[in-house]
């Protein structure tokens, strides 16, 4: 009857570290793993933008890019209606605007 204890006792804290360990797993599927996609996605957008694109910054102005600046990572927006150019950081452009009648779904 002792060894039985034993074995008992030894195997608990085994179990006891299961749901701590399955919490980090959920935790990764939810949180993290889709977090990393996004700033995949993000960095690939800020790649690929070139002169003509139409844009979204983080403060909510909507643009064309008119010129871009590798060396300091900046880049000139465009402001209709006055045509008014300003000077943005390439991390300040949130999005792409798609054209009429673009598939959003890649």
């Amino acid at each position: 009857m002792l060894p039985a204890l034993i074995l008992q006792a030894s195997a608990n804290p085994m179990l006891g570290f299961l749901p701590i360990v399955a919490m980090f797993g959920i935790m990764y599927f939810l949180v993290l793993l889709p977090a990393q996609r996004q700033r995949k996605q993000t960095k690939e957008m800020l790649a690929g933008l070139k002169n003509g694109d139409e844009v979204v910054t983080n403060g909510g102005l909507v643009g064309h890019v008119v010129s871009m600046n590798d060396q300091d990572q900046t880049l000139v927006l465009r402001i209709k209606p006055d045509n008014v150019k300003l000077r943005f950081a390439r991390q300040a452009v949130a999005s792409l605007v798609l054209p009429d009648g673009a598939d959003s779904q890649k």
